[in-house]
């Protein structure tokens, strides 16, 4: 009912409608209510934003739990680059995207997920999308216990909360259980990728979970979004690779060895010519020291992860300021700054209204500790 062209024209018609003054209002379907019509004017919002590929016609959009827990577009993308094989098969498809992408060079494609209303969307949205799949409706666990197929890869995105929706980060938390499911994982398949809350301790993951060859965390205009397990069959998490990726930024990637971390050393340096500021995806590995000896800069201080250099190091995965130290004296009363505060007492709102400044412009103003105290620094 929903896709009649009576009611497709109102959504549409309504897309920039305030949805409160909407759901006051009395449906003018009889089939259809109005909370199911501003669900699927939400969902064209969040996909203008998240998955702009599904704006097209007959496309049928989930509740906002759904579209919250899918993965963006540009994510998805990302994660699909050198994917390919026969077989795929995505445990927890949810709405979609990921299996949507990460599949496509894949010829046989396997979604299970346990909520039929849900699937039945997933289903229809490839048809009108011109994508074929197995789609299952059972439980993760049951479909594990009686499948006897393998797979070139598979794919699951585990739920991170618990019944009473409260967020849930220890693997043996998680539904399924990675700890209890991984060997049946590693019997079906010799490859398997896992998507994880970017909260999740990684060194931790790296001591709980075995078989572990590579570790992305991935970033989304600096905001890290979530960080991706992948597993190989007969691997012993000797020698993880960490992958630190910005997406729709100019970042490069940083990559290195775990292990990497625990012997490099840091010099330390008062604030010299130019100031880093590595990005979200590079201070969520933890690389702090290798930042350091890999670009060969010098750190403020030790709980200070900023790195400082006479010369411009080009390629740093993060923001480059060139800057001078100044004394507080030299903030004049209504300027406009972008202002960082980071392992300082003052927060950036503090500092708006001690100095009687405000967010904005193109200068920044950065109040920070080196090794000698509590620094501002200026950009130019």
């Amino acid at each position: 009912m929903i896709l009649s062209k009576e009611i497709q024209n109102f959504i549409h018609a309504n897309l920039k409608t305030d949805l409160h003054s909407l759901l006051l209002k009395k449906s003018p379907f009889q089939e259809v209510s109005m909370q199911e019509i501003v669900q699927q004017i939400k969902g064209r919002k969040v996909a203008e934003k998240k998955f702009p590929f599904l704006l097209r016609e007959g496309i049928i959009f989930p509740p906002n739990l759904n579209l919250e827990q899918a993965s963006s577009q540009s994510t998805a993308e990302f994660k699909s680059q050198n994917l390919k094989g026969q077989k795929f098969l995505d445990l927890t498809s949810g709405f979609g995207i990921d299996a949507y992408f990460l599949s496509r060079n894949f010829e046989e494609i396997t979604l299970v997920e346990q909520n039929l209303d849900l699937l039945e969307i997933v289903k229809h949205n490839w048809g009108i999308l011109g994508r074929k799949a197995n789609f299952v409706r059972e439980n993760l666990e049951d479909f594990l216990t009686q499948n006897h197929e393998k797979f070139d890869l598979v794919y699951l995105d585990p739920a991170r909360r618990d019944e009473h929706k409260n967020k849930k980060f220890l693997l043996e938390d998680l539904s399924p259980n990675l700890l209890e499911i991984q060997e049946k994982l590693l019997e079906i398949s010799d490859k398997i990728i896992i998507k994880l809350s970017p909260l999740i301790d990684i060194s931790y993951l790296i001591s709980a979970l075995g078989n572990i060859s590579r570790i992305e965390i991935i970033a989304v205009k600096n905001e890290v979004k979530e960080l991706l397990v992948f597993i190989e069959k007969d691997l012993r998490n000797e020698d993880v690779e960490i992958s630190c990726i910005n997406l729709e930024s100019e970042d490069s990637v940083f990559n290195f060895k775990f292990k990497e971390e625990k012997s490099a050393a840091s010099e330390f340096s008062e604030p010299l010519d130019f100031l880093y500021i590595p990005n979200n995806a590079v201070l969520k590995s933890g690389a702090f020291n290798l930042v350091s000896c890999k670009f060969a800069l010098r750190k403020l201080h030790p709980n200070t992860h900023f790195y400082t250099s006479r010369k411009k190091v080009e390629n740093f995965p993060g923001r480059v300021l060139e800057i001078r130290t100044i004394d507080s004296k030299e903030i004049k009363k209504g300027e406009k700054y972008n202002i960082i505060s980071k392992n300082h007492p003052l927060s950036p709102d503090e500092i708006k209204k001690k100095y009687r400044i405000s967010d904005g412009g193109n200068r920044y103003l950065i109040f920070t500790q080196s090794e000698r105290g509590k620094v501002i620094l200026k950009s130019l």
